[in-house]
């Protein structure tokens, strides 16, 4: 979902926060804290669980200018686009566990066959226990709240690492969850990889990391030593498909608002565009419209507007922009944009045409304002490039036929789908939000971040007089004929 976590941060030139410095024995000390008290949260009701959500909603709401000033000090990140996609999210996904927790937890009865009759069977929803999350940089507040808010409605104790690459958003995670959460309920471990390192030697129950694909394999290894369950939140190539039917004005307002939100450092942002040549020219000129009234600017003056953020750090600004100069090496033509300033990380909104499929965009996931186009005769010869590809967090179809839309869909396969938007299905808590092999592995979101750190316990509950008598040894022909029937009518 974002650029590797784990590696070292580079430098910037700009002043770096001292945080605290943890020793092994000090991760060791707080994970046995956390142990014992993750038995006792095992007894906490829904009541206590909604209280402790409200606190954490309570102290997002406080620390509100703080989050803006910290993510504007990390990558000039506009206190209206933390609102949008930092703190309202985070609310909603907050607001969700507190309405729905007390059904969560509910044990759900199930249907027991007649082979068991008598029986009665329920799924009883337990903690996991000690979780890790590891949240990443590109939405450094939003996905390091949001997977805490569902391991608490579920019950857990949890340690979280906030990405070192946004600093400042990091001290301010600390300081906010220090007001509200003892470290033995909730603890947060500044710093590198050296850190992160050492937290993935711990025999968690459960390990929830945001971040690249590279990343999320390493943390696979390491949960595998301890046979830790492990949620991947990885990204990938999310393509878009712009059918030859399609309203071109709105799918390049959406498109572009998805491309270019936060500098197109998302995880579900649109990766590449899949249109038809004739199409190409209407949709450039709609998305340069479009663009220059989202930041009201003409593209020599995108570096003075509020409204659009860096690139995380230099180290990423060198790799994104090594994407413009090598498409252009192959072929593409820059058909907007491509102005870059190493000074302060700046990559103007880009759109590339003639993009060939062997240029290093088109390999890599981009993780920045880059819109690479590539053309397709037919909508087959659209879908074969993309399963030519490992399987994406999302897939975008702009289309007003319903039939192209589901023609689409049933020959293609990603984490999750959009019609005639992108992005928006994060919104919706009722859907499960997660990849499907290189983009992630588990999903989360409303239920099914609770269910996620929860543990789905099977409970059988049979009579005095069980019928399962019936097949006890010795197994004589009365055994053998009951067992004949029971295969012949009631299995």
């Amino acid at each position: 979902m974002t650029q590797a976590t784990l590696t070292q941060a580079p430098t910037t030139g700009k002043a770096v926060i001292q945080t605290k410095s943890f020793t092994p024995s000090d991760i060791d000390r707080i994970f046995k804290a956390q142990k014992a008290k993750a038995l006792q949260l095992r007894l906490s009701n829904f009541k206590t669980r909604i209280t402790k959500l409200k606190k954490l909603k309570d102290v997002v709401l406080k620390y509100q200018k703080e989050i803006q000033t910290a993510l504007h000090s990390d990558f000039k990140k506009s206190a209206g686009e933390v609102d949008i996609t930092e703190i309202l999210p985070t609310i909603a996904e907050i607001n969700d566990a507190i309405r729905h927790v007390k059904h969560w937890m509910r044990p759900k009865n199930v249907m027991t066959p007649p082979t068991l009759l008598g029986a009665t069977s329920r799924i009883v929803y337990e903690p996991k226990g000690v979780c890790l999350i590891i949240a990443p940089w590109n939405y450094p507040f939003h996905l390091a709240i949001a997977p805490l808010a569902a391991a608490i409605a579920a019950g857990n104790t949890v340690m979280l690492k906030p990405s070192e690459f946004t600093p400042h958003t990091a001290d301010v995670i600390k300081a906010m969850l220090s007001e509200v959460f003892s470290e033995e309920e909730v603890a947060v471990f500044e710093g590198d990889v050296a850190v992160a390192t050492a937290l993935l030697e711990v025999p968690f129950d459960h390990i929830f990391f945001t971040g690249s694909t590279p990343v999320g394999k390493i943390v696979m290894a390491a949960a595998a030593k301890n046979l830790t369950s492990v949620t991947l939140e990885l990204g990938g190539k999310s393509p878009s498909i712009v059918a030859e039917d399609a309203d071109m004005k709105v799918a390049a307002e959406r498109i572009m608002w998805g491309k270019f939100l936060n500098a197109g450092q998302t995880c579900v942002a649109p990766d590449y565009l899949l249109i038809p040549e004739s199409k190409v020219d209407e949709f450039v000129k709609n998305a340069k419209e479009t663009t220059e009234s989202f930041f009201k600017s003409k593209p020599e003056n995108f570096t003075a507007s509020a409204d659009f953020c860096r690139i995380v750090n230099a180290k990423n600004f060198g790799r994104v922009s090594s994407y413009i100069e090598d498409a252009v090496k192959k072929g593409a033509k820059v058909a907007y944009g491509g102005e870059t300033r190493s000074s302060d990380n700046f990559i103007a909104p880009t759109i590339l045409t003639n993009v060939t499929l062997d240029a290093r965009i088109m390999e890599d996931e981009i993780f920045g304002p880059l819109l690479p186009i590539i053309t397709y005769k037919t909508l087959d010869e659209a879908i074969h490039i993309i399963n030519e590809k490992p399987k994406p967090l999302a897939l975008y179809i702009f289309t007003k036929r319903r039939s192209t839309s589901k023609y689409v869909l049933r020959r293609t396969s990603s984490g999750g789908a959009v019609i005639n938007d992108v992005i928006l299905h994060l919104v919706n808590p009722n859907l499960p939000f997660g990849g499907v092999n290189h983009s992630g592995h588990g999903s989360y979101h409303g239920i099914f971040g609770f269910k996620t750190f929860s543990h789905e316990r099977s409970v059988l509950q049979t009579p005095k007089a069980s019928i399962a008598k019936l097949m006890y040894p010795p197994y004589s022909g009365f055994v053998r004929l009951m067992v004949k029937l029971t295969t012949k009518f009631f299995v």
